[in-house]
């Protein structure tokens, strides 16, 4: 969140593990223990949001807390299971994120896993870059995509400050290097306990899906936000 704290500033660090995964049917029936897939890959993700005091102070205090969806901690999400508006698209490399609802205008960068196996997050000092896990389907192509991004850094409110803000209804477009426009509309956001995030979250729906994930939930001084949001959106349209 924003650095207001004692005059302290945050930094914010976004982690995602990829153990190996084999699938098993009661997936759908537990909350997160290590089990979840990217499309049809047999891989599986842990999304942990860190959060450390920053060097330095003297943020501007004025700036409240990010905003958080109104249900929390939900486990009974509904994946998206309806049949895709549009046909997906053959999967190309996406350059830019757009949420006007909130204002969000970003470029994007390909983020992929370190030699420890964590997803790497975008670089810390560029606020207003998010970045798309290459490890999973491009958005727009069949399957399920990730776009993570800061909710803050040690300057302030950083890309995805506003994620909280996103209703259902509102459009997330992704621009490719195959000069497609691929447009979601979102039908959930939900903040879950980053140490239960459900299967679903990256599970295949047999469609064209997009995640964006920021972290969220509750601020305790000393650890940090105990969740991560979660946007849910489906294809809609291409142009």
């Amino acid at each position: 969140m924003a650095p207001r704290r004692g005059g302290s500033s945050l930094q914010a660090v976004t982690a995602m593990r990829m153990p190996e995964y084999v699938p098993d049917p009661a997936d759908d029936q537990r909350g997160w223990g290590g089990h979840a897939v990217f499309g049809a890959a047999t891989a599986a993700v842990v999304l942990g949001v860190t959060l450390m005091f920053g060097a330095g102070g003297g943020a501007d205090a004025s700036v409240g807390p990010p905003p958080q969806p109104a249900g929390t901690d939900r486990t009974d999400q509904d994946a998206g299971t309806e049949g895709a508006v549009v046909e997906p698209l053959p999967p190309a490399v996406p350059t830019w994120v757009s949420v006007p609802s909130i204002g969000v205008d970003a470029p994007l960068a390909p983020v992929g896993l370190d030699a420890e196996g964590w997803v790497e997050s975008p670089p810390e000092d560029i606020p207003g870059l998010a970045g798309w896990y290459d490890g999973a389907t491009a958005p727009g192509a069949d399957g399920t995509a990730v776009i993570v991004g800061h909710v803050d850094n040690a300057a302030g409110p950083a890309v995805f400050y506003g994620l909280g803000a996103v209703q259902a209804g509102d459009r997330i477009e992704v621009v490719r290097e195959d000069g497609r426009a691929a447009g979601f509309t979102v039908y959930d956001v939900a903040v879950y306990d980053k140490a239960d995030l459900p299967a679903h979250v990256y599970r295949s729906t047999g469609q064209a899906e997009l995640r964006l994930i920021t972290c969220g939930g509750a601020y305790e001084e000393g650890s940090g936000y105990a969740g991560n949001i979660v946007v849910f959106a489906r294809l809609t349209d291409v142009r």
